[in-house]
């Protein structure tokens, strides 16, 4: 949850939207594109569509945005973090390095809830293999914990000892001597371990500071 200074922050950088259309999502798009929606009822009881895209590899500027529609228009924009106002509420977006880490509704009064992601998506994709194989879904995020508590275990040492070897930093806090040392293959088997971990728990929107940011994601 944002606290609520960073809520503020996260609004008042939301600017009007210029009404363009919702693009259909496509095919190719599972791992640069995440699309979120959310059905929330009107004053006059009528339901609407809030909708989240968020285009991972950045505009022109190479900024990453979080794009909000209503009912498939473009309806507000912003840099990530963001947080918009929609009826009875705010829908918080935040991104790690993997993916979306929360895309969450908040109301005013009750719990929060995540939104629903597009069904062709990877989120959407990763949500429908928990729903038809529950067993399964677990089984796979409980790996994916295991694999960043490896990878954190054996190679947090490995980076401490690298660091201290640098003169100035040998000079102000000594060195360390890691007890791991593992050969060059098993630390790239350990990297790519972790990437693939923390894309599983991304398209789940878990996210946690200690494993998912670990070594190799500077994202807070």
């Amino acid at each position: 949850m944002f606290r609520n200074e960073r809520r503020r922050r996260a609004v008042a950088r939301a600017r009007p939207g210029d009404g363009h259309e919702l693009a259909r999502y496509r095919w190719w798009q599972p791992f640069s594109r995440s699309l979120f929606h959310l059905d929330l009822a009107g004053a006059d009881g009528s339901v609407h569509r809030w909708s989240v895209d968020v285009g991972h590899a950045g505009d022109e500027n190479g900024d990453v945005l979080a794009k909000l529609y209503l009912d498939g228009r473009n309806r507000s924009v912003s840099t990530l973090p963001a947080a918009f106002e929609v009826p009875g509420g705010v829908i918080e977006v935040a991104t790690s390095g993997y993916g979306l880490k929360r895309c969450h509704f908040v109301p005013d009064a009750g719990p929060e809830r995540q939104l629903v992601p597009e069904e062709h998506s990877a989120e959407g994709r990763r949500a429908a293999l928990a729903r038809r194989s529950p067993g399964t879904s677990r089984v796979i995020g409980a790996v994916s914990v295991v694999v960043l508590l490896v990878a954190l275990v054996l190679g947090v040492p490995q980076v401490v000892a690298d660091i201290t070897q640098i003169p100035w930093v040998a000079e102000r806090v000594g060195t360390f001597v890691s007890p791991i040392r593992l050969p060059g293959w098993a630390n790239v088997g350990l990297v790519v371990g972790a990437l693939v971990a923390s894309t599983e728990r991304a398209l789940r929107l878990r996210h946690s500071r200690v494993l998912d940011s670990g070594l190799f994601d500077g994202e807070d």
